[in-house]
């Protein structure tokens, strides 16, 4: 059986879920998990999809990204789905790992994927660096501060710190920090 798995990090790609989801069914997946989710976060629909595998069956993924988070994530899911004689699929990279050779690339490309990131998050963390010195970021506003009044209006009518977070839509925390 072909069993697909689709997953966006934001609610805001749902065009890309819906490109994913073409993809997989269009190539006669029968079962189809999908989640937006960050990759860090917990990923339900990932393992559920892997739970559901049976031995002769295949998780068919688009894109490795959409995959695993890292190479020693990667090899997880791979030692997970050999284990139960499952293969793995990655339409873009036409990767099947049924073969020596298909588990060989997927390594070499899994690690190419991660220092690829590794160099983005690079980038990333120069560039803010960059506009601090230069006085041009200033990070995310700070949303419990704004309403310091009205959290200690609430706490001072008996309110409970996890409800006043609640009400409010801010963390639990930030409402520690505000008092």
């Amino acid at each position: 059986m072909l069993i697909g798995y689709a997953r966006t990090s934001t609610l805001e790609q749902k065009a890309g879920l819906e490109a994913q989801r073409e993809s997989l069914r269009a190539i006669g997946c029968e079962r189809l998990w999908e989640e937006q989710t960050s990759s860090v976060g917990p990923r339900e629909a990932l393992r559920a999809a892997m739970e559901f595998c049976r031995e002769g069956d295949t998780l068919i993924v688009t894109k490795l990204d959409r995959l695993a988070r890292s190479v020693r994530h990667l090899g997880e899911i791979v030692e997970a789905l050999d284990g139960k004689r499952v293969g793995l699929r990655i339409l873009d990279l036409g990767l099947d790992t049924s073969n020596a050779t298909g588990k060989l690339m997927l390594n070499v490309l899994g690690a190419v994927a991660q220092f690829e990131r590794e160099m983005m998050l690079e980038r990333q963390r120069e560039g803010i660096a960059k506009a601090k010195a230069e006085g041009k970021y200033r990070g995310r506003k700070p949303t419990a501060r704004a309403m310091a009044e009205e959290v200690k209006r609430l706490l001072a009518e008996g309110v409970s710190k996890r409800e006043v977070a609640r009400q409010l839509g801010v963390s639990e925390r930030s409402i520690y920090r505000v008092c």
